[in-house]
């Protein structure tokens, strides 16, 4: 402890010291800014124009500019919102909104339901070898996937024979199948219902627009250019949610091609392994 505060002495010492040397530099530095200040007010030059000064003062405007319009982006968003009348453009965000979140979830449980088929089945053809049907039982139940949800129905069938198993492959293929597409059929429904939204919109802007013009009793342009152009827009929100979500359904769609690919490649490969299995098993026997 005595050499633990010795050594903090001694470092503040050095600190303390070193502060006052800096303040002492600093010092001194300033008398010799204020000699040179006074010297320099005595000759008087006489200032010369500089362009640099400008060019700054340019491109600082521009900066601001550019500043400006990323602002503006969502300034205009939000503008365009409110002239399509929240009444129709809300439901349309509220389509938007629905259709990401389910879009998302469906992006995050088909990636984690995808499974190395080939590392499993040789986890699978090694649990055989050494500890029989219950042991590949351990190794699928625990795995995550539909490929190993298919794999230990298979090997619970694996006494009532090949073609039961086979019989339960495929019925329970069909139902992890319809576990993949849970939710899409929503996305889907997103998809068809924004455009129609958009579309109802815009009739019903339209006839608000010619209601003006009956109103006005005469055809002013302005007055016709307002309310189509306020009209149009829940069109276009509509058509851009419609665009948004059909490549996420895209995408869904695609991944889950490609699971159901692997389940069908990888239960063949499965009732292959049981029909070697067995058949050593009863060679040996």
């Amino acid at each position: 402890m005595k050499k633990l505060f010795a050594l903090i002495f001694v470092m503040s010492f050095l600190a303390f010291g070193q502060a006052n040397v800096l303040l002492a530099q600093d010092a001194a530095e300033d008398t010799t800014a204020m000699a040179e200040d006074s010297t320099m007010m005595e000759e008087e030059p006489e200032p010369e124009p500089e362009p640099a000064p400008v060019q700054e003062a340019q491109s600082g405007a521009d900066l601001m500019a550019g500043s400006g319009d990323e602002q503006s982006f969502h300034q205009a968003v939000k503008e365009k919102f409110i002239e399509g009348d929240w009444k129709f453009m809300t439901p349309v965000l509220l389509c938007l909104i629905l259709g990401l979140a389910i879009a998302i979830e469906r992006i995050i449980t088909l990636n984690l339901a995808t499974t190395n088929s080939k590392k499993l089945l040789a986890k699978v053809e090694d649990a055989l070898n050494t500890g029989g049907v219950d042991a590949a039982l351990d190794v699928t139940r625990n795995t995550r996937g539909p490929v190993a949800s298919i794999f230990t129905q298979g090997l619970m069938r694996m006494t009532e024979g090949i073609d039961m198993v086979e019989k339960s492959i495929i019925s329970y293929g069909s139902v992890e199948m319809g576990r993949l597409e849970k939710g899409l059929v929503w996305i889907s429904l997103f998809i068809s219902i924004a455009p129609m939204l958009g579309f109802m919109g815009t009739v019903i802007g339209m006839i608000g627009a010619f209601d003006a013009i009956e109103a006005a009793g005469d055809i002013s342009p302005s007055l016709v250019a307002g309310g189509i152009k306020i009209a149009l827009l829940t069109t276009v929100a509509g058509l851009i949610v419609a665009i948004i979500l059909q490549l996420f359904y895209n995408y869904c769609v695609s991944k889950i091609d490609g699971l159901v690919n692997e389940m069908e490649d990888a239960s063949i490969a499965l009732v292959d392994l049981l029909v070697k299995h067995k058949l050593t098993t009863a060679s040996n026997n």
